[in-house]
């Protein structure tokens, strides 16, 4: 008994010094819990954090970027990604399956949708049937046929009620104009940023050179939950509010962009050139208007990417050709050295003894004796090389090349631009230089400088951004200030350029005649045909291996559009000339933009002109009347019987032959547009306010709008413009006629 009462102790004894033992154990464990905050190398905090605190991201918005007048052209939007469900786990009931049971009908129905054959899908959908039982996917996705699917897409799918079939939300880059400045522009791709993560990022163009400025900040919205990740109701709630990227004004407007894209796109169809670009800008201020190229782009679909990266009239330098002869012609006016009216022996003409001769584009045959006048529109190269040897000397014009900006890049916000280089050394390269050949300078740099000539001397350096702004608090961020980049000329030898480049265009002898002649406006532009250099020296040959191109300015006596168009290696038919289709581009731009911006032609030698009259308050009768007596189309709008606005108002210039809109007082309806102009169209827009929503140009042939229905204030009108064909022109007559002339036109 006794024994086995001591064994019992020291039992007992054993079990309290391990109940003791582990008792002090966990007294340990629990102090150095509380004292280091982790258990398991686990901040203990952040583990009960993460159990009941939860967390979304709240996503921001890229910056939006406007044309001048707050339309869009780049924007962030929701679309969708087609996925297909194909766990069976999914399925709960089987009469409601929530994965894929019919791929080959699934698949059929889904072809007709998204842009993918019917066996692709079809295999895609079967994908686990072909891998082992641990490797079966829960879902597929379909590439790019299945991404960036539209709302309208989308529905059309869900109509279709696929089992397993879902979408997933995405945000995308949306270029609602398409081919639209898309170098300039440029566009956004998803690339693996930093932990491998997708993040959409600039490519190209403005969203590129702006993308930090653009893109946004995530918010984040924090609140605590319990352990079934369900919202405690009393639970603290954080929100951490996203900001949104900032806002892009551009100086494009989008009404002359189209104008520009549409002309070029028929030019390129029409003559498959190697390559194009056009500008217009205000010359008054610098703003860049419309900008575009070919190769080009589909920003939505990267159609096109692949044949060029460069915006060519940025970052592509090359000889311009006798435009740069406009320039030469300023610093010798400037300099007092111009006298048109002296005569000189045209042809050819030796700058050295060693050197080759300068030849006038017509094989040296030159016109004889003529001025320098003719010869300035004749774009006589032999004229510019007498006129920079002989009378401005080299070291003066040396000067002026840099006075117009052709050594360095003219600043234009837009990334990769490039810089001219000016070939000066010797004697025979100084005066080619004079007249567009070996020296290489860049489209933006002629634009540049021909504001000089344009604004009464004041050169302004282009830019293409016009504000940029916060959304979230509205400051704005950055303002474009018009900037003075220099006073090559005098406002005096401006306007004398200006008058003597008009001759160019109307003028019987100019290089202009026939091609480049507005109704109504009068023009000063000089063209150009340079030679294109062959690698190993020299210049490719051939009647089509040129840069043809033209830049002008209207109206001439006080500018307020400048353009320039330049097109290199159009395929011809034996009758047209280099002039057609940089013309088929500059006269359809220039036209439209100048009616479009209401400029009132100018050209009173071609056009009878005189002050519309006071019909407001008379009867319509009387105005219709008045009108017929001064040869004016009278242009009623509604049933009323008295008169209550006109278009143009009586402080206005009107055109023999011109429409004058008559509001009356009584019930308003839509007149016929066909035949009309779009500054027709856009006067009654203004009378009836409407909103004009137009496509195309030249003159209108279709309206959604029925004639003699009601008009309803603020409803869009929308008007397809066409032109009524090509103008039949002649020969240029200056057009080089081979291969071995020094440079052109």
């Amino acid at each position: 008994m006794y024994k086995k009462q001591r064994n019992m102790n020291v039992g007992a004894a054993i079990l309290f010094m391990i109940f003791s033992l582990l008792f002090f154990v966990l007294l340990f464990r629990f102090i150095s819990i509380q004292v280091s905050g982790e258990a398991g190398g686990k901040v203990i905090a952040a583990q009960a954090e993460q159990l009941y605190q939860g967390s979304t991201t709240i996503k921001s918005k890229r910056g939006t970027i406007y044309d001048r007048n707050g339309n869009v052209i780049a924007e962030d939007s929701t679309a969708y990604t087609l996925v297909a469900v194909l766990s069976e786990e999914m399925t709960k009931n089987k009469d409601n399956p929530k994965h894929v049971v019919e791929p080959d009908e699934t698949a059929k129905q889904l072809a007709e949708v998204i842009d993918m054959e019917e066996s692709e899908i079809y295999e895609r959908l079967t994908i686990n049937e072909r891998r082992g039982k641990d490797e079966q996917l829960f879902q597929v996705e379909f590439g790019r046929a299945g991404q960036k699917l539209t709302v309208s897409q989308k529905k059309k799918i869900e109509e279709l009620e696929l089992p397993g079939i879902v979408f997933q939300p995405q945000t995308i880059r949306f270029y609602p104009n398409g081919t639209f400045a898309s170098h300039l522009i440029g566009y956004v791709d998803s690339v693996e940023g930093e932990e491998g993560k997708l993040e959409d990022k600039g490519i190209m163009g403005l969203e590129k050179s702006l993308n930090d400025a653009m893109l946004g900040k995530d918010g984040k919205f924090s609140y605590e939950k319990d352990i079934w990740g369900y919202l405690l109701p009393n639970g603290e709630e954080v929100v951490e509010k996203a900001e949104d990227g900032n806002d892009v004004y551009l100086t494009i407007d989008n009404k002359i962009q189209i104008f520009i894209e549409e002309a070029m796109s028929k030019v390129s169809e029409k003559y498959d050139p190697e390559k194009m670009v056009a500008v217009v800008a205000d010359p008054k201020t610098g703003e860049i208007l419309a900008m575009s190229q070919r190769p080009t782009f589909n920003p939505e679909t990267r159609e096109g990417i692949d044949q060029t990266w460069r915006n060519l009239a940025i970052e592509d330098s090359f000889e311009p050709g006798s435009t740069m002869k406009a320039f030469t012609l300023a610093a010798a006016i400037e300099e007092g050295v111009f006298t048109p009216n002296a005569t000189f022996e045209s042809g050819t003409y030796k700058v050295t003894e060693k050197s080759p001769p300068v030849r006038d584009h017509n094989n040296g045959q030159g016109w004889g004796a003529i001025t320098y006048l003719e010869g300035i529109q004749r774009s006589s190269n032999v004229a510019i090389a007498k006129m920079v040897k002989d009378q401005l000397g080299y070291e003066t014009y040396r000067e002026y090349l840099t006075k117009f900006g052709f050594e360095e890049p003219t600043g234009i916000d837009l990334p990769n631009e490039a810089g001219g280089k000016i070939v000066y050394e010797w004697p025979f390269e100084k005066v080619t230089t004079a007249y567009g050949q070996g020296t290489a300078i860049t489209p933006i740099q002629q634009i540049q400088a021909a504001t000089a000539i344009a604004s009464d001397g004041s050169m302004k350096q282009p830019h293409v951004i016009n504000e940029i702004i916060n959304p979230n608090n509205d400051k704005v961020v950055k303002e474009a200030k018009e900037e003075i980049k220099g006073q090559p000329i005098s406002e005096n030898t401006a306007k004398e350029v200006r008058k003597v480049l008009e001759t160019v265009v109307s003028s019987e002898n100019g290089t202009g005649h026939n091609h480049y002649q507005i109704d109504g406006y009068k023009v000063a532009g000089k063209t150009g045909t340079a030679q294109i250099p062959k690698e190993g020296g020299g210049y490719i040959t051939g009647r089509e291996n040129y840069v043809f191109s033209f830049l002008g300015m209207a109206p001439a006596e006080d500018p307020e559009l400048l353009v320039y168009v330049a097109v290199q290696q159009p395929e011809l038919e034996n009758t047209e000339t280099g002039s057609d289709p940089v013309s088929e581009i500059f006269k359809p731009v220039m036209k439209n933009s100048l009616s479009y911006l209401s400029i009132e032609p100018t050209d009173y030698d071609k056009l009878q002109v005189s002050k519309a009259l006071n019909f407001e308050g008379k009867s319509v009768e009387e105005a219709k009347k008045s009108l017929e007596k001064n040869r004016l189309q009278p242009i009623i709008i509604g049933d009323g019987k008295k008169v209550i606005e006109q278009s143009p108002a009586a402080t206005e210039s009107v055109l023999e032959g011109e429409k004058v809109i008559l509001k009356t007082d009584g019930k308003l309806t839509v007149p016929d547009l066909t035949g009309w102009s779009m500054r027709d169209v856009m006067k009654f827009v203004k009378l009836s306010n409407l909103k004009l929503n137009s496509v195309g140009n030249g003159f209108a042939v279709q309206q959604n709008l029925a004639p003699g229905s009601a008009i309803k204030e603020d409803e869009y009108l929308i008007v397809d413009f066409q032109q009524s064909g090509k103008k039949t022109s002649d020969t240029e007559g200056e057009e080089l006629k081979d291969d071995k002339s020094a440079s052109e036109q």
